[in-house]
Parts: C-alpha cells; sequence; structure tokens
C-alpha cells in the first residue's frame, strides 16, 4: 500500500490533487473529534455483534492468555488498526475515490466503483515465491492469488460485506468533508477484526453464514449490521458537508 501511494502521487498531480486538504487531510486540530466518533462508531457496531455471538451461545470468552500476553496483543491489535486505516482510507478514499470523483459524476458512480475495487483487492491471495523462475511463474504466481474468487463459500457474503464497508467509509468522508472520521471509523473496525478470533472461541458448529467465522464480517448478520451503519450514516445531516466542496 505505501509502494501503491508513492506510484499514485504523480496520477494524482495530474487529476489536481495536489495538497493534503485535496486528499482529504484537513488539519488535525480542527477535526480529531471526527476521528474519535468515528472510532466509537466502529468500534461500538462490532462490539454489538461480538456480544451477540456469545449471548445466543455461537463462541465465548477466551481465557487461555495471560494478563501480560493480552495486554501485548491488544497493543499489538491497536497499533496495527491505527496503520492500516490511515493507509488505507488515504489510498482507497483520499487517492482512488477522490480522483474518480474527479472523472465520474455524479459522485456515488465513482464511490461504487472505487468500493468494487477495494472489495475484490482484498480477495487477492498471498502467494509464495517459486521456486525457481519459469515463463509460466507469473501465471502460475497469479492464479493462486485469484484462488479466492473460486471459493463461492469464501466469496459471499463477504464481497458484499467489504462493499457496504467501502461504501460507508466513503459516505463518511463526503458527510464529514475530510478522511478523519472514516479513519477512526475504519480503526474500530479493525480492531475487532484483529483481535475477536483471539478475545473468543467458537462453540458453536453450525450456520457459519449467519454468524461468520473468526472473521467477525464473513456472515450476513454482519451483513445487516453494517447495512444499519450505512442507513444511519446516509440521513445523518449533522456537520454534512460534500467532500468535494472542503478542497
Amino acid at each position: 500500500m505505501i509502494l501503491a501511494l508513492a506510484g499514485l502521487w504523480p496520477l494524482l498531480r495530474k487529476l489536481q490533487i495536489r495538497s493534503w486538504n485535496d486528499l482529504g487531510f484537513a488539519p488535525l486540530r480542527l477535526h480529531w473529534k471526527k476521528s474519535a466518533a468515528g472510532f466509537s462508531l466502529g468500534f461500538g457496531s462490532l462490539a454489538v455483534l461480538s456480544l451477540m455471538t456469545i449471548c445466543f451461545g455461537v463462541r465465548t470468552i477466551s481465557v487461555g492468555h495471560s494478563e501480560k500476553a493480552l495486554v501485548a496483543k491488544l497493543l499489538e491489535v491497536t497499533a496495527t488498526a491505527v496503520i492500516i486505516a490511515i493507509l488505507e482510507e488515504t489510498l482507497f478514499r483520499g487517492a482512488l475515490y477522490g480522483a474518480l470523483r474527479k472523472v465520474i459524476r455524479p459522485w456515488p458512480y465513482a464511490l461504487l466503483l472505487s468500493s468494487g475495487i477495494y472489495s475484490l483487492l482484498h480477495f487477492f491471495g498471498k502467494a509464495a515465491a517459486p521456486d525457481s523462475i519459469e515463463w509460466t511463474s507469473g501465471l502460475t504466481t497469479l492464479s493462486t492469488m485469484l484462488a479466492g474468487f473460486a471459493d463461492f463459500d469464501s466469496l459471499f457474503p463477504s464481497c458484499i460485506n467489504l462493499l457496504i464497508v467501502g461504501i460507508i467509509l466513503g459516505v463518511a468522508y463526503e458527510r464529514t468533508g475530510n478522511l478523519y472520521f472514516s479513519i477512526g471509523l475504519h480503526a474500530g473496525w479493525i480492531f475487532w477484526l484483529k483481535s475477536y478470533g483471539t478475545l473468543t472461541i467458537r462453540i458453536f458448529k453450525g450456520h457459519s453464514a449467519l454468524w461468520g467465522t473468526a472473521k467477525l464480517v464473513d456472515g450476513w448478520l454482519a451483513t445487516a449490521l453494517l447495512a444499519a451503519v450505512f442507513a444511519f450514516l446516509f440521513f445523518w445531516r449533522k456537520n454534512s458537508q460534500p467532500a468535494a466542496d472542503v478542497a
């Protein structure tokens, strides 16, 4: 993602995205509360989903960790959540969506396209380095990277949920006028995605399509919850200001 950000910069300049403000980063001192509000929504929404899996007996709290190991894990997860949220929001909402919005009107079409790309890219697998380089090595590596698209159970509803996630983060960008709320929201979600499998253990083996797996957001119940978050942001009018007007 860091290389992608560096490579996109010349393109962004051609599309008149020439500053951090154009990219979605207004002065932080004026908007830090948006990050806190976004994190609260992201953390709280997936906390509700996590508590539901526990209350309905699908999973239980894991008690096999020492206090020191648990604190270390949570600190690691928090740092990972912040870094991933900043990088992905800068790349997908600030850069990709910001660039598409310059040439595609009205903006919801640009948002849908950028969210689709965001969703599909999460299904590319990490291929191991080949033992030797042959003329077919690239095709072999590519087929390994695309294997996730052939697994229907893995693709749905995960693909739909990631599409909704991308749309939610883009709508948050449009509603607030910068990336800070989106970054906080994304970080709150990432925190649970990275800690859910450690903090809980599955005890009920059925209905994975409904409840999801240790990934948390790969079930249809997560689809319903994300739809509720989308509805909240879509109808939210407080501090509403189109991002395109803030540059």
